[in-house]
């Protein structure tokens, strides 16, 4: 991605309190990360080298580790990969536009989603609603797990709504299975539960999502996050707001 929106206001209220060098090094990461579509390394002496800041490791690590959070697969950035998402979502939108008006003799091109999001095949097979029947002699516990912070109420009522239908009770231990998997597949813990509900999993594997499709291919574990994100635009929410 060689462009991205920058709002100066918002970017000033959230980095205000940076020193010069540490306002580089951020500006510098968000550019790799953007420019590259993949997470920055693990390694801090990499990520210097990558950035060209090999005198100042130690103010890398502080910027890293305010503004990006670490997975198996290395560094990412939440908002900055949802706008790589939205970005990717309009070039499928394109995409199947010129298809519709040119007809679909063209090669077509797969799309790619952001670092944090799952692999996944363009066809996924949504499950099959439970019959009321079949629902209302379904007894299953109450869950006392609470929602984490980093998912959305909505995927997780239908993270909720699945694992009754398969019976199996939603406990907190499950939720840190499925998170530390989630990690080791480089994505957010959402996108986790999103695949999970495509597909009519109770559980998630990192190994499962792996080496399935495209490394960046727009699968159903983003759309879900773009439809909602693209709403919170809409009431100006920018790429900026949600940085921590």
């Amino acid at each position: 991605m060689h462009f991205y929106t920058f709002h100066i206001g918002d970017y000033s209220s959230h980095t205000s309190h940076l020193s010069p060098i540490e306002d580089v090094i951020y500006r510098r990461l968000l550019d790799k990360y953007y420019l590259s579509e993949t997470p920055i390394p693990s390694e801090i002496d990499a990520v210097s080298r990558l950035i060209g800041m090999r005198e100042y490791k130690s103010e890398v690590e502080i910027i890293i580790k305010e503004f990006f959070t670490q997975t198996e697969s290395g560094w990412i950035n939440k908002r900055a990969s949802i706008e790589l998402a939205k970005y990717h979502a309009m070039q499928a939108g394109g995409k199947k536009g010129n298809e519709i008006r040119w007809g679909k003799d063209r090669p077509p091109i797969a799309p790619r989603s952001p670092p944090d999001s799952p692999p996944t095949p363009n066809h996924i097979p949504v499950p099959e609603p439970v019959p009321l029947s079949i629902r209302s002699k379904t007894i299953v516990a109450k869950s006392d797990c609470i929602c984490p912070e980093t998912v959305s109420d909505e995927v997780w009522r239908d993270f909720q709504t699945l694992r009754r239908a398969k019976k199996a009770p939603l406990t907190n231990s499950a939720i840190s299975r499925i998170e530390k998997e989630a990690g080791k597949a480089g994505i957010l813990l959402e996108a986790a539960l999103i695949e999970c509900c495509a597909r009519g999993w109770t559980g998630f594997k990192a190994d499962w999502v792996k080496g399935k499709a495209e490394p960046f291919s727009v699968g159903a574990a983003t759309r879900k996050i773009l439809e909602r994100e693209l709403e919170k635009e809409a009431r100006l929410i920018n790429p900026w707001e949600e940085i921590q």
